[in-house]
């Protein structure tokens, strides 16, 4: 069934796109593959990282737009992410600059973090730059990181070509379940606070 996919036209032609839209939302796992598609020479590496950070980028800042016009109403709606809006809102409380650039990295609050940051009542200017600088960190560790996991594969497999396919559904597949335990790890622990 597989086998008559072209895995390196598919890159070719819509990698860069699906870096940039995936990295719009989460990210981290689409990066990763982006990564070792540059490995593989599919991709470019610095191309990556742009896109990536260009997405990111964006969907934070569209993120914070909506915290900051929106956020009065739209937070209180969020109940099952309450841990992660006051988490997020104590971070802002203390260190207001490292929490633009950290909220990236912090599990579970991609998403919520930058609503949380526009409400709070942050400078927009301060949150684009910090923004900036935070999306490409994130997309250089994060593609370096599927970069060096390909150079790793490829010392222990060598030539990847038959294995691009499940290498890719394998991290898929992995992303899914470390989110599903941590998905899970969190809705144990709301249990044992209610």
């Amino acid at each position: 069934m597989f086998e008559h996919i072209d895995l390196h036209y598919l890159l070719a032609t819509y990698g860069y796109w699906a870096v940039f839209f995936g990295c719009l939302l989460e990210g981290e796992t689409i990066l990763i593959l982006g990564g070792m598609a540059a490995h593989q020479h599919l991709l470019h590496l610095w191309p990556v990282i742009g896109w990536a950070s260009l997405g990111g980028m964006l969907g934070d800042q569209l993120l914070f737009w909506s915290g900051r016009y929106f956020g009065g109403r739209l937070l209180p709606r969020l109940k099952r992410q309450q841990a992660s809006i006051d988490r997020v809102t104590g971070l802002i409380a203390r260190y207001p600059s490292t929490s633009v650039f950290a909220v990236r990295f912090l599990y579970g609050m991609r998403l919520v973090g930058p609503m949380v940051i526009g409400a709070s009542g942050l400078s927009p200017l301060r949150f684009t730059l910090l923004n900036a600088v935070g999306a490409v960190v994130w997309a250089t560790v994060f593609a370096s990181a599927g970069y060096w996991a390909g150079e790793a594969l490829h010392s222990m497999l060598g030539n990847l070509k038959p294995y691009r396919l499940p290498i890719a559904l394998g991290v898929v597949v992995l992303a899914m379940v470390i989110a599903l335990v941590r998905h899970w790890r969190k809705k144990i622990k709301e249990r044992r606070v209610l």
